[in-house]
């Protein structure tokens, strides 16, 4: 069973979205604050992913981010807002967050996102995808420094990188290179320590500046 906490200040997005998580056999709205009790109900309850409300009135949902971040065994957090500016996509991508979703997403998508985020996958709108790719990952020079952490990687581990930076969840990734869950997470980890960076979207960064992947292209990430 996947546990989400849904923080949102509007109490009818908060009913709306634990409704439909609730809805799905294997997932459950574990329980649905403000922003102001997202802390301390994501610190009791243990959720497995976080739908987290960029611009809440009684705390910045960056800041809960960044907290959640801060505590041990932090869940996957997704940003969730109505707002697509540069400002919000860069802040919580780089802050940590997996995911950013707009609160207009199609309902019947929203159960398979949340499966693709519990797996270790990113998620983005594609209202936000072409930011990511313009502004993130659409560096047309390679960067010495990417080179040289790319170079330390082994060749299975770069391999794994590169469908990270595809936005493949762990399964995806295993079934794709024929190996375990459990051997894609350790690669993962190895990934993220050779690379110094704490999540998907930044070693994203790192593999595109290095000339890992191809050309950025359209589309939403998986």
């Amino acid at each position: 069973m996947i546990r989400v906490l849904v923080v949102d200040d509007e109490a009818l997005v908060r009913t709306g979205f634990t409704h439909i998580l609730d809805a799905a056999e294997d997932i459950r709205a574990v329980a649905a604050v403000p922003g102001g009790q997202a802390v301390r109900a994501a610190g009791e309850l243990r959720p497995d992913v976080v739908l987290l409300d960029v611009r809440m009135p009684d705390v910045d949902g960056l800041t809960v981010l960044a907290e959640l971040r801060r505590t041990p065994d932090p869940p996957v957090v997704a940003m969730l807002t109505t707002f697509d500016t540069d400002e919000y996509v860069e802040a919580a991508l780089r802050s940590g967050a997996a995911g950013f979703l707009l609160k207009d997403t199609d309902p019947e998508q929203l159960p398979y996102l949340i499966r693709t985020l519990a797996d270790g996958g990113t998620v983005l709108s594609s209202q936000v995808t072409r930011t990511v790719v313009d502004g993130f990952l659409g560096q047309g020079l390679r960067e010495p420094y990417a080179v040289r952490l790319v170079s330390r990687l082994s060749e299975r581990e770069r391999a794994v990188l590169a469908l990270m930076a595809e936005g493949r969840s762990n399964t995806d990734i295993g079934d794709r290179l024929h190996l375990s869950t459990g051997t894609v997470k350790g690669h993962v980890s190895a990934v993220f320590e050779k690379l110094h960076v704490d999540n998907r979207v930044q070693a994203a960064l790192v593999a595109q500046r290095a000339g890992l992947l191809g050309p950025p292209r359209g589309g939403a990430a998986r």
